[in-house]
């Protein structure tokens, strides 16, 4: 109690100044806003500003205090209406849980606020209201809380990593069947000697098979992390302007320029596993190949949609997994490094070129991350889901509400 008072006698004097002069003019027990069929006194209003002065928490100012008193005042009106009642027992749970994070029990928290000039009944109202609104939500909108495991994998992707390098790289794919690779590693062999990035676009626009020959094979800035291990080192060991060296890839020739690399003012996420999925299409990078591709683009919105179109077909024509970046084939890791969740690539063959490569992110599982308990991220996400609900509800209740300033 002495700690109690200790910390808010300074915080009651400017209580007292913030809320005396007004509630002296007007009248304790005045309304000051009707809500439907309720009023909000004088006394609530300058109760709540006291309250909130001295636990230094924000919104203590009138007009703030105002809208939180009606919303509270729509809340419980709604709670009254299906029948809802807050028994003994939940509402000094709810007591012993705020009192708690000032380390105090709740017959001392309400001691020290009485001193200081605050009703027991204006805390426990204030209590009252919060835990009927969360169970009453909770208990009518539960049936919208289903979390995906798609949505905690997502979750789980968001952390922080440990490299903050950037770099911006132009590419070229050549695809390279047998039958034809003595000439493609002629032409690699070429464009490595590029002197210039002009030289290089041209060569993207003339070769590559990537999405980006249109734009003469510039990729945006990307976190080094991001990129294939094998590819790092090489990136870093060329100055601007520079070609590494021919990468042979299934079916294909790699060939990267650094056109600018930069130490980035925040950390880049490290991810310690991508979810990927690769459905087969045969015919290559054919018409029909293509066309076959434009179907299945259409058809998908997710990773889990693909698992429909394969039904029925051989089960080698959908592979799915989680792997860690240094065990991605480095063809589809680079390709994965330019997507977001739920985006596509069409760029990669396999089979000789016979087989045309449908590749999609499906998610990553960021390095910090990694080991959070799944369970702890899909309550975390059905409450902030529950929240944006009950948010939602509560200002179609306030649009119908009869809410008056006299």
């Amino acid at each position: 109690m002495h700690q109690f008072k200790k910390l808010m006698a300074p915080l009651l004097v400017s209580a007292a100044l913030l809320v005396g002069t007004q509630v002296t003019a007007q009248g304790l027990f005045s309304p000051a806003v009707y809500v439907n069929d309720s009023v909000i006194t004088e006394f609530e209003i300058e109760q709540r500003q006291r309250f909130l002065s001295l636990l230094n928490a924000p919104g203590a100012s009138r007009n703030d205090v105002i809208e939180t008193l009606i919303d509270e005042r729509l809340r419980a009106e709604a709670v009254a209406q299906v029948g809802f009642e807050l028994s003994e027992e939940a509402l000094q749970a709810g007591l012993e849980e705020f009192a708690a994070r000032v380390n105090l029990t709740s017959e001392e928290f309400i001691a020290g606020l009485e001193e200081s000039g605050v009703a027991k009944e204006s805390f426990e109202d204030f209590v009252r209201v919060g835990v009927e609104w969360r169970e009453y939500v909770g208990a009518r909108f539960g049936s919208r809380l289903e979390v995906t495991e798609a949505e905690i994998d997502q979750a789980l992707g968001s952390g922080s990593g440990t490299s903050n390098i950037r770099v911006l790289v132009s590419e070229i794919i050549i695809p390279a069947p047998e039958n034809r690779r003595q000439e493609v590693e002629e032409i690699a062999t070429r464009i490595a000697a590029s002197s210039s990035q002009e030289e290089f676009s041209n060569f993207a626009r003339e070769f590559s098979a990537t999405a980006t020959r249109d734009q003469g094979g510039r990729l945006e800035w990307q976190s080094l992390s991001a990129l294939p291990p094998v590819l790092r080192p090489l990136l870093l060991g060329l100055a601007p302007g520079e070609v590494t060296e021919p990468i042979a890839i299934p079916n294909a020739i790699a060939l990267f320029q650094l056109r600018d690399i930069q130490e980035a003012g925040t950390q880049a996420e490290e991810f310690a596993a991508i979810d990927y999925a690769v459905y087969y299409i045969a015919g290559g990078r054919s018409s029909a190949g293509l066309q076959a591709a434009n179907k299945v683009r259409a058809q998908v919105d997710t990773c889990d949609d693909l698992y429909g179109l394969a039904l029925g077909q051989p089960e080698e024509v959908l592979e799915r997994g989680s792997r860690p970046v240094a065990e991605i084939p480095t063809d589809i890791a680079l390709e994965l490094s330019k997507l977001d969740p739920g985006e596509e690539s069409t760029a990669l063959t396999r089979n000789n070129g016979e087989t045309l490569v449908f590749l999609m992110l499906c998610g990553r599982t960021a390095v910090d991350n990694q080991d959070v308990e799944r369970d702890q991220v899909a309550r975390s996400l059905r409450n902030q889901r529950l929240n944006e609900i009950a948010d939602s509800f509560l200002d179609q209740i306030r649009a119908d509400s009869r809410i008056v300033f006299p």
